[in-house]
């Protein structure tokens, strides 16, 4: 597979229509200079009051927003984006689980860029995002006008980890692992995409059980099409033992709360509180246990 290739053909994806236009705009702001400060709340602010009025108008037509939140600010005019996720509670507690300082980080899956900037912090060696959608590079792109880092972010999917230029120290691999129609393909090509005694961060959904067994929904699960194969732990311990990975350590096991995911104004359309049965919400409005998700600590040994 030749990655830069692929990387100069997506480029072309720039040009959809619905796309373009965004394109045309970011390139159109100012160069100015910001502050900003990459807490929950990544905060930017500039005191260019009459460039705050473009980068607001650019913002809104950016959604759907679905990690963050982030908020800008000028003089005493400010916005805030509130994303459909308060990604800062899944980062949070994730963090006191790695390491990143001096190492080079991979996140599939990486959506705007969310966990890439608050890494940033940690002072790795190198930082790429991994996500085939010129939406969201294109919000990544907006946030890191004015934070100016250099993240590299690769419009690739996990299927062209294996295939790319190099190899990471930690892989972060965040709410992808059910998208995916062969998950242990999957995780195979995160295991390659890895150094030798690298970890991969997995975070996927998964239903109670003692069984090797995964759930697979008929259309959707919580309403949403691509939705696979849905494990038990053990089950899933199984994918990763195939995929070769060593020392597979259980992190947390939590319910996605309506505080975390939530319908706000910076989105298009539903949300955590519409894919659950109203009058059972431990289930999904198809009847399938409501999503549960379990994080995960693998090892690439040999």
């Amino acid at each position: 597979m030749n990655i830069n290739k692929i990387i100069k053909e997506r480029e072309k994806w720039y040009n959809w229509k619905n796309i373009a236009p965004l394109r045309r705009e970011l390139r159109e702001l100012k160069e100015i200079s910001a502050t900003f400060s990459l807490e929950d709340i990544i905060k930017i602010e500039i005191e260019d009051e009459e460039e705050f009025k473009k980068i607001y108008s650019l913002a809104k037509k950016l959604k759907p927003w679905r990690k963050g939140p982030f908020e800008f600010k000028s003089g005493n005019r400010n916005f805030f984006i509130d994303a459909e996720w308060k990604s800062f509670i899944k980062y949070n507690l994730l963090k006191k689980y790695f390491n990143i300082k001096n190492k080079k980080v991979a996140d599939i899956g990486c959506n705007n860029g969310y966990y890439l900037f608050r890494m940033l912090k940690e002072k790795p060696k190198k930082i790429v995002g991994f996500d085939p959608s010129p939406l969201f590079k294109t919000q990544f792109d907006f946030i890191n006008h004015f934070i100016k880092s250099d993240i590299k972010y690769e419009l690739l999917g996990v299927e062209h980890l294996e295939f790319y230029q190099e190899k990471f120290d930690l892989i972060f691999c965040l709410g992808v692992l059910y998208h995916r129609s062969d998950p242990i393909n999957s995780l195979k090509s995160l295991y390659k995409g890895l150094e030798k005694g690298g970890e991969l961060i997995l975070d996927t959904f998964m239903i109670d059980g003692e069984d090797e067994v995964a759930l697979t929904p008929k259309e959707r699960y919580s309403k949403i099409p691509n939705i696979y194969f849905v494990p038990t732990i053990n089950c899933l311990k199984n994918w990763l033992h195939r995929a070769k990975f060593d020392k597979i350590e259980i992190l947390e096991i939590l319910p996605t709360s309506l505080n975390e995911q939530r319908k706000t104004d910076w989105i298009l359309g539903e949300s955590l509180n519409d894919f659950l049965d109203k009058e059972k919400p431990n289930f999904t409005i198809e009847g399938y246990p409501a999503p549960k998700r379990v994080y995960i600590k693998a090892l690439k040994y040999s």
